[in-house]
C-alpha cells in the first residue's frame, strides 16, 4: 500500500487567517475607486461562498438593486477594482499582520524532516499568493514548500479540483500519499473531486459551512490545544493530529475508497 507521501495545504484562511486581511484590500479599493461599498463582516462572511476575489466582486454586483446598464458598466471594472484590491492586500501583508495559523509550521516542519513533500494550493492569484508566502515564511522555512500552484494556473477555481490535480502533477506523487488541510466547504469539495483525504480546520469565516464529506474536521493543528476525546478517539487518542495519525487516517480513507 501507498505509505504518506505528501501534505497538500490550502493558503488563504487554512495556513493564515487572512481574510479581515483581504475583507479590509476589497473595502480600500472601493474608497479609492469611489464605488460607494463597504463589506461588512456578515456579508463579507456570505460572499465567501464565491471562489476569487474577481469572481466575488462580480458576485456582489448581480446582487445589487441596479439598472441592467448600470450592472453591465461595474462588471467591466472589475479587473480594474480587483487589481486595486491585490496592490492593496500587498501593502497590508507588506506591515507584517499576517501570521500562520497555530499548528501550520509544526506539522510543515515534521513532513519535511520525515522526507514527505508540501504543496500549496491558492485560490487567489500568484502575486497575491506569492506576497502571502513571502510575508509569513521566512527565507528558509520557504525551502520547505515544494511547490505553490495558485488559481490562475488553472481554468476552474475550486470548487473544481483543478488546483490539487495541478498540485499533485507537479509533485508528482499519487492521490492515495496525500493528506489535505482546508478550511472551507468549496475547498473540501475541490479536495474531494481530486480523490484525496481531507482534514478541515474552519477558521472564523467559515465555521458555519457544511464540512459533512469531510474525513476529519479539527477546531484546531494547535498542539497545545488537546482534542475533545471523541475527536482525540478517531486519530487513535492522540492529543493532536501528527504524521502518525494522518498515516492512520489516510489509510482508513483508501480502504474506505476500496471498499464503495
Amino acid at each position: 500500500m501507498t505509505s504518506l507521501r505528501a501534505l497538500l495545504f490550502d493558503v488563504d484562511g487554512t495556513l493564515v487567517d487572512t481574510e479581515e486581511l483581504h475583507r479590509s484590500a476589497f473595502n480600500d479599493a472601493f474608497r479609492q475607486l469611489s464605488l460607494g461599498w463597504d463589506w461588512g463582516r456578515g456579508l463579507y462572511a456570505e460572499l465567501l461562498a464565491v471562489s476569487g476575489g474577481a469572481e466575488r466582486i462580480a458576485a456582489y454586483i448581480d446582487r445589487l438593486h441596479a439598472p441592467a446598464a448600470e450592472k453591465t458598466r461595474l462588471r467591466r471594472l472589475v479587473p480594474l477594482i480587483h487589481r486595486e484590491k491585490t496592490r492593496l492586500y500587498g501593502e497590508l501583508l507588506r506591515s507584517g499582520s499576517a501570521r500562520l495559523r497555530q499548528g501550520c509550521a509544526r506539522l510543515i516542519e515534521e513532513a519535511r524532516s520525515a522526507g514527505l513533500q508540501v504543496g500549496l494550493a491558492a485560490t487567489s492569484a500568484s502575486a497575491s499568493a506569492q506576497a502571502l508566502v513571502g510575508a509569513v515564511l521566512g527565507a528558509a522555512e520557504r525551502t520547505l514548500i515544494s511547490t505553490i500552484v495558485c488559481a490562475d494556473q488553472v481554468p476552474r477555481k475550486k470548487p473544481a479540483p483543478d488546483l490539487y490535480e495541478l498540485l499533485l502533477a507537479t509533485l508528482r506523487v499519487p492521490v492515495e500519499g496525500c493528506v489535505a488541510f482546508e478550511d472551507s466547504a468549496n475547498g473540501l469539495a475541490a479536495a474531494k473531486a481530486a480523490g484525496l483525504t481531507t482534514v478541515v480546520t474552519p477558521s472564523r469565516w467559515t465555521l458555519a459551512q457544511d464540512f459533512s464529506g469531510a474525513d476529519l474536521l479539527l477546531p484546531t493543528l494547535e498542539p497545545d490545544r488537546p482534542l475533545d476525546p471523541a475527536i482525540a478517539a478517531r486519530i487513535g487518542g492522540a492529543p493532536y493530529l501528527g504524521l502518525a495519525q494522518l498515516e492512520g487516517l489516510r489509510a482508513s480513507a483508501m480502504l474506505r475508497e476500496v471498499g464503495a
